[in-house]
């Protein structure tokens, strides 16, 4: 995990963002938890001593899953009865090994397949050699993350605020349930890095699943809650993210944050089938964030989710899994919604009494009759008559269906006329009650 870290390192220097990496010694309090000990595993191994020639039937060095991970050391001859105690597999893949997990040192273990399982069943009772080379012992627990900060301007109270993008690291030889969220996350750091005038700062976190989130909690609970309770204005956890399944959104715990809202609203304009889904208290990290005493406005974004892929925890969770489309795709899909983040504001219309004229300017006469010229002539008039003081660009691409990117166009071109102007700080009206919310699917 720590050499994943290095070479994320690597791929995200002379981005213009800070890279961290936090050591939390074994014991150390977070939370309810306490930082684990520190599990490392350098070789392990089946071997028959009656069979010399059939070397390592099971071995480590083929396939790092074979080690169930946190299994405590072992060395000795073990008889078929007891070994066969100690082994996982997956019977509904025959072929695959399974990845399963234990708590650091609590048991001995091995993960193999089931025809391996067979293979080992098929020759009767006898002796093993087996073998873990592997320590459980006093160490720390390790994260990181990336932060780039906003260019302009600053929020009320001078702070700007961040998005929160999270994956988890610790998945060993996984592709879609790993490694995607890891390349995802790097590449969309240079993308926002590339972007100036940025409204926000963006923190990245890579850690290793639950207690890393939970640690990165632990350190930061003064700062996320009582005055900076709304530093985190928004934030996306990243797994599952490389294959060419439909893209699936768990909304925030809040369940309306500008999460959920902005992913809704460019999900909804995407040409392929989407998903999505209330909050559930399970799954992936978002539960951390979203645990009640944070209640941080954090939505999950994945393709095909966990656990609903044959080859979920199991060695065909492989390459062979992702695609450039399904990653870039996912790229994308992250950048549109923190282009809505970005380019989201609220307006005053300045001629409110009735529809101003807009041909002097060239609004008007910028539109035809054709349906492009239709869309965008209806942005301008959806924006105008919304722009009181209380209704986001947002609320405008809820409420009038249009993409967000349309309605961003037309207020920046209102703008320029001199038809809108943004309320003076401290002068906005409150929100309305929220329109409905987006339908659960978009099966397009």
């Amino acid at each position: 995990m720590r050499r994943s870290l290095a070479l994320l390192a690597d791929e995200l220097s002379g981005e213009g963002g800070e890279w961290t990496v936090h050591e939390v010694p074994t014991g150390t309090p977070i939370l309810d938890w306490e930082a684990p000990p520190e599990w490392n595993v350098r070789d392990a191994w089946i071997a028959d001593p009656a069979d010399p020639a059939a070397g390592r039937i099971v071995d480590f060095r083929r396939c790092n899953l074979h080690v169930l991970s946190g299994s405590a050391p072992v060395d000795r001859r073990v008889p078929w009865s007891e070994l066969k105690e100690h082994l996982d597999t997956a019977p509904d893949r025959p072929a695959d090994v399974p990845f399963r997990t234990c708590e650091p040192g609590a048991r001995w273990g091995f993960c193999v397949s089931q025809e391996q399982y067979d293979a080992l069943a098929a020759r009767g009772e006898r002796d093993y050699a087996v073998r873990i080379d592997a320590t459980v012992a006093p160490g720390s627990l390790t994260y990181a993350e990336w932060f780039l900060p906003a260019d302009a301007p600053k929020w009320p109270g001078n702070e700007p605020a961040e998005v929160l993008i999270s994956t988890h690291v610790c998945h060993p030889a996984l592709a879609h349930d790993g490694v995607s969220g890891m390349a995802v996350a790097a590449e969309l750091a240079r993308t926002l890095a590339a972007r100036p005038g940025r409204r926000f700062g963006y923190r990245l976190l890579f850690v290793p699943a639950t207690v890393g989130a939970i640690a990165w909690l632990a350190a930061n609970r003064d700062r996320l809650l009582g005055d900076g309770a709304d530093r985190i204005a928004a934030g996306l956890t990243l797994a599952c993210c490389g294959d060419d399944g439909p893209f699936t959104l768990r909304r925030s715990r809040r369940g309306d944050a500008i999460i959920d809202r902005a992913a809704a609203v460019v999900l909804n304009h995407r040409d392929e089938p989407s998903e999505l889904r209330d909050f559930a208290p399970f799954g992936y990290d978002q539960r951390q964030y979203c645990s009640p005493g944070f209640n941080l406005p954090i939505a999950g974004l994945t393709r095909t989710p966990d656990g609903e892929y044959p080859q979920y925890h199991t060695s065909a969770d492989d390459l062979s899994l992702l695609s450039a489309a399904g990653l870039g795709g996912t790229v994308g899909v992250c950048a549109a919604i923190f282009d809505v983040l970005e380019a989201n504001r609220t307006y005053v219309n300045r001629k409110p009494y009735g529809e101003p004229r807009l041909g002097p300017s060239g609004l008007y006469a910028a539109f035809g009759s054709d349906p492009a010229s239709a869309a965008a002539q209806r942005a301008v008039q959806w924006v105008l008559n919304l722009s009181d003081g209380r209704h986001s660009l947002l609320d405008v691409a809820e409420r009038s269906g249009l993409p967000f990117p349309a309605v961003a166009r037309a207020a920046a071109a209102l703008s320029a006329h001199n038809f809108l102007t943004e309320p003076a700080a401290g002068d906005r009206r409150p929100r309305p009650a929220r329109f409905a919310l987006p339908a659960t699917s978009c099966p397009r």
